[in-house]
């Protein structure tokens, strides 16, 4: 059958159009059938597309446009940014009080830093046994379960009767729930955002809330010791942790479990291994570990860098706090001013070169140099708002609870080992030495790393 076009449309016209017919009667035969078949049925087919076409036009800007409002209008992220907010408090209070009693009670400097230091000790155990709950469990009763459990360890720790033991024995416990809760809570903001530029900026206002804990947490939690015991603080911590529990319970929807079967412990391991064994994984979570390793290297050794240059406790206050004041001054900027695709492009010239603002301090600059050097070294951290949604684009969705959690855990234990290894080496070099070559040493790795992950993916 011949075809007629009209615009975009293409209409079938009759045999008895074909016919020859006299030139008189032949208009209204062809101008009669022609509106209802021709225009007619057009604008039905037309009019809804322009709408949906406009639509998609309209949406595009949105997705395109910055800042971390669209965030806070998730009625959801707001309940999960307001429990992180109490957790967190509840975990920078008991870090607190519990190194406060612990040094009251025996008056060992040792056992009072090892109350400390057990903060970091365990999560390399929980998020390699433990990571399998993050998948296996529906996230809402594993982030409440979490909470209760920490706040069940507080109440106990805030118990007259609780020897030096059992504190310690609690705070390992607290240590070991936490990247499991850290990691499920990532994996959840992924299903409450999507796994697209909301979640990237979701992610980095949790990190902001975090790195503040480091400006004003400690100083409120001694504020507040002044004024209660510090078994009286742990009760405030307690008090946080059922708070979290509620609003996580209550402000967020139950969703099932993303996989299960088998040993946990099994699960767990089976999970880290197809995490580690993917060279793209791989390669993106060493590239979020290996920075925070070297970089706290100058908070680490604060104290004696302030020593060695003549600059007193007020300078040591300054020097620990540059850097998160630099860390989240740029991952701000980045979320609040920055379109996804320059976030991205971003992601490994700031990752490679990072470091390279330690390289001042073998010159000995005045401490005016060294904080705007920190601040800048801080600020270089908005790589990893791209780099978080390269990997949660190269993670499966049915694996996504046990890489966030191992993801945690590795990142606060090998912030851990970097502290320490920054503190054998000032041991027996001058810190500006030392912060210097572990900009050297920081950079080379850094850039490996970049080039492998440019090498497995686009980046």
């Amino acid at each position: 059958m011949p075809e007629e076009k009209k615009g975009t449309t293409t209409v079938p016209v009759s045999e008895e159009q074909e016919l020859p017919e006299p030139e008189g009667p032949e208009p209204p035969e062809l101008e009669g059938p022609e509106p209802p078949e021709l225009e007619g049925p057009e604008p039905p087919e037309l009019e809804p597309e322009l709408p949906e076409l406009s639509e998609e036009l309209s949406d595009e800007p949105r997705e395109a446009a910055v800042g971390y409002r669209p965030v806070f209008a998730v009625r959801e992220f707001r309940a999960v940014f307001l429990a992180h907010a109490l957790s967190l408090l509840g975990v920078v209070v008991s870090e607190i009080a519990l190194t406060v009693l612990v040094y009251g009670l025996t008056g060992s400097p040792l056992l009072s830093a090892l109350a400390f230091a057990l903060g970091f000790l365990p999560y390399i155990a929980g998020g390699t046994l433990l990571a399998g709950v993050a998948d296996r469990f529906p996230a809402r009763r594993v982030l409440v379960v979490c909470d209760l459990v920490c706040a069940g360890c507080a109440a106990l720790m805030a118990l007259p009767s609780t020897p030096v033991v059992a504190l310690l024995a609690l705070r390992c416990v607290i240590a070991a729930v936490s990247p499991v809760f850290s990691g499920t809570r990532m994996a959840t903001l992924t299903e409450i955002l999507g796994d697209g530029d909301l979640f990237v900026l979701g992610r980095s206002l949790l990190r902001i809330v975090s790195q503040s804990a480091v400006l004003v947490g400690f100083g409120l939690g001694g504020v507040l010791l002044t004024f209660v015991s510090p078994r009286g603080a742990l009760v405030v911590t307690l008090g946080t942790f059922l708070a979290s529990a509620l609003l996580l319970r209550f402000g967020t929807r139950r969703r099932p479990a993303r996989a299960g079967g088998g040993s946990l412990v099994r699960y767990s391991l089976s999970g880290t291994r197809e995490v580690l064994g993917d060279r793209r994984i791989r390669a993106l979570l060493l590239l979020l570990w290996a920075p925070p390793m070297f970089v706290v290297a100058p908070e680490a050794l604060a104290a004696a860098y302030a020593d060695e240059i003549g600059v007193g406790t007020a300078g040591v206050g300054l020097l620990m706090c540059a850097m998160p004041v630099g860390t989240i001054a740029g991952e701000l900027y980045a979320g609040a001013a920055l379109s996804p695709a320059a976030r991205s492009r971003i992601v490994l010239p700031l990752a490679a070169g990072g470091l390279l603002p330690l390289l001042v301090y073998p010159l000995h600059p005045g401490l005016g140099w060294i904080l705007l050097t920190l601040l800048l070294a801080g600020s270089t951290g908005a790589y990893t708002l791209g780099l978080d949604r390269w990997f949660v684009d190269a993670v499966p969705e049915e694996l996504r609870g046990r890489a966030m959690t191992v993801h945690t855990a590795g990142l606060m234990t090998i912030q851990g080992v970097g502290m320490a290894l920054a503190g054998a080496a000032a041991e027996f070099w001058a810190v500006s030495t030392v912060v210097g070559g572990v900009g050297v040493l920081g950079t080379v790795c850094c850039v490996l790393l970049a080039l492998e992950v440019r090498r497995t993916g686009r980046a």
